[in-house]
Parts: structure tokens; sequence; C-alpha cells
């Protein structure tokens, strides 16, 4: 994942600079994470609620599922999965996502925070849909919000509140995960969650707006790196060939989660096969930032991948669904450590991590906390020395 950097150079001084082969070799083929001490040091005891930290770190409860959240009058809903963070004025809205059918309350909430970091309000942006996993941010302050079965939509809400969510079928319909805004190329990536599951690109007719575009899917070989390209999806409602098996030559993935887009990469999660895949989107190349078979020495730290965020300092966080309950940390330059591990849960899954606009706080949820019931989530908040 040395490549990070790599691009950060060679986009920065296009024309400028000529990398010489052993440069350009050792960018074009770093070695996925290898275990490593954590850059914030050892974790600690597990503290009150259960979660183990390291020193100068804090955690709070933010909501509970079928409590009021404080501050407010409103109803936290079950199986909290994906989420983001939103600036609001001096302070910020997290969105958090319902992983349950409709008649369970699927859809999406917001809390707004004040500066402080406390709740001020708390209220639905979506209602009436089903599973809504995971998702993604837009730059123009949307929230994607995906539906994960086989005929599942993409819905764009709005983390203010006020503006009725307004679902998005030209991004097609296939069992959706997540969505990661990408500024430069002016296009959405999509992950699917099935074990023969595709990668996809949305380009809107007008960036900022989804009603309409061009759904593709990305195209490579069947090695864990090398080259891609996009191919257009011919029917993106997907009925009745769903869009994975429209397009010859498509690179397939077991099981896609959370993505994330920073500097001309993107980051994507497989959870069939605990890896962290890297498209290199600058030279159309992808290879592997994390496979959990090639940690050596072992025991590898990440497993049952899941979601993934960045902070600013460039470290990816990546969430397991079981394994041992952690948050992981993979550092730009290669060297992956265990951030946070809750215990006590071990019938849950750690989803929805997000950084606040400072990049002080880190939210994130346990979907079903330590009841191991969607009506069990817990979604709390992580205060630290991030490093930014």
């Amino acid at each position: 994942m040395e490549r990070r950097t790599f691009l950060r150079t060679s986009v920065v001084g296009a024309g400028a600079l000529t990398f010489s082969g052993s440069l350009w070799q050792r960018a074009a083929y770093a070695a996925p994470a290898q275990n490593a001490a954590g850059p914030y040091g050892a974790l600690q005891a597990a503290n009150s609620h259960g979660i183990q930290l390291p020193a100068g770190f804090t955690s709070q409860i933010v909501a509970r599922t079928g409590q009021v959240v404080s501050g407010t009058s409103y109803t936290w809903h079950r199986a909290p999965d994906g989420g983001a963070c939103f600036a609001d004025g001096t302070g910020w809205i997290y969105v958090s996502n319902s992983e349950t059918s409709a008649g369970s309350g699927g859809g999406a909430s917001a809390i707004r925070f004040n500066s402080a970091g406390t709740p001020t309000s708390a209220y639905r942006i979506l209602s009436g849909t089903n599973n809504n996993c995971a998702g993604g941010k837009t730059p123009w302050n949307t929230w994607l919000s995906c539906e994960e079965v086989d005929t599942g939509r993409v819905w764009e809400t709005y983390p203010g509140g006020g503006t009725a969510a307004v679902v998005r079928p030209a991004m097609g319909r296939f069992n959706h995960e997540a969505a990661a805004a990408d500024p430069v190329r002016r296009v959405i990536y999509l992950t699917e969650d099935k074990s023969d599951g595709c990668l996809y690109r949305f380009i809107p007719t007008s960036w900022g707006n989804l009603a309409s575009g061009t759904l593709q899917v990305l195209r490579a070989g069947t090695a864990t790196s090398g080259s891609f390209t996009w191919a257009n999806v011919p029917d993106p409602d997907g009925s009745p060939t769903a869009t994975r098996n429209q397009v010859s030559g498509v690179k397939r993935f077991n099981g896609g989660e959370g993505c994330h887009y920073a500097n001309d990469t993107l980051w994507f999660t497989t959870k069939g096969d605990n890896r962290v895949w890297q498209l290199n989107l600058a030279n159309s190349t992808y290879e592997l930032a994390y496979d959990d078979n090639l940690v050596n020495p072992g025991p590898a730290p990440l497993t049952g991948v899941d979601n993934i965020t960045g902070s600013g300092s460039g470290d990816l966080f990546v969430a397991e669904d079981g394994g041992n309950m952690e948050i992981c940390l993979i550092t730009p330059d290669d060297k992956i450590s265990v951030f946070l591990r809750v215990t006590g849960q071990s019938s849950s899954e750690l989803c929805g991590p997000a950084f606040n606009p400072a990049g002080n706080r880190l939210y994130f949820s346990s979907q079903r906390g330590t009841s191991g019931s969607s009506t069990g989530g817990i979604t709390y908040c992580v205060t630290g020395p991030f490093r930014s």
C-alpha cells in the first residue's frame, strides 16, 4: 500500500519527476499490510463499557436500541449499521443505518451534536426500506443508504432532516452494500455483498444529481493484482438477469463490504476471504492492501472484515463482523494493528465507523450489543488524540 504515498507524490509532481524502475517496482508491488505495534500503543484493560482502548482514549455510549437518545425525544433504531458524520454549523450530525426489514424499522436515523459533542436532537431520515446495511457520504452532504437485498436500491437521504429521501434507480438494483464518492472522476463506487459479487461505479449525468447516469462494472483478471477497465451494465434494473451476470470478464469479489475513497485510491473490503483491496485509480491497477492469509508472522489481527473509513492522517480503520470484535488500523506504511476491542459481545458485529469533522471523535456501533439481538444495538463514541 505504499502506492498511497507514491500516488500523492506523482499526482502533485506530474510531468516534473521521472521515477526509476526500482522506485516504480517498489510502489507497484508493495506487500499487503503486516503486523506491527500500533501508533497509539498497547490496548489497556476493558473500561466500564467493556471496550479496550489505547492510553489517552475514552469512550461513551451515545445511543441504545429501543431507548431514547439522551437530550432528545427520539428512540434509537434497531441493528445500527453503516454510518457517517456531516458538519453542521459549529457541531455535526452522525447518520446511522438500520439493518432490519421495513416492518421492523429499516431505514436510517440521525443524531445532531453541538460543538461539545452533546446530542441536541435525533430523528428519522429514511423509513420503510429493507436491510439498510452500509452506504456512503456524498460531497454535497447527503447520505446514500444502501439496501442489502437482491433487488436492493440506493436511497439518497438528507442528514439535516426536513427533506424526504429519494430513491435512485439509475444506480442499479442489486445486493447493495457500501458507496464511496470520487470527486475527481465524478463517480460513485458501489460494492455488492454476494459471494460472486462485483464492484461498480455510477457516473451521474450531472455531478451532484444522481437521478440519471451510467452504471458500470469492473472488469479484470482472476489474480489478486493487475489492471482493470470498466464496462457499461446494459440493464441496471437487474431483471431478469442480475447486474453481476450481464457483462463478461467481470472481476468477482467474495462478499463486498465497506469502501473508502481518498487520494486517487479506493479501498474496499471483502468478508468472504478477509481482504482489503486497493484500486489505484490514477493508473487503473488493483492490488491487495490486506489479506489475513498473507500476514507473516501471524496471527492475523483482522478477520471478518466489514466497514472501513479513513482518518486525516491516511490511516484506515476497519471494523470486524465477528472476529475478535475489533476495529483494526492500517497505516500508510502498510502496518496493521488493533486500535480497539469490544469485550463481552461475541454475538455482535462492529459497524458504522466515522470521524467527526475535527477528526478527534470516532463513532461506531455494536449492531447487536450484549444481547446478540437486533434489539440490543449500541452506538459509541471514542474520543482521544487521533493522528491528523
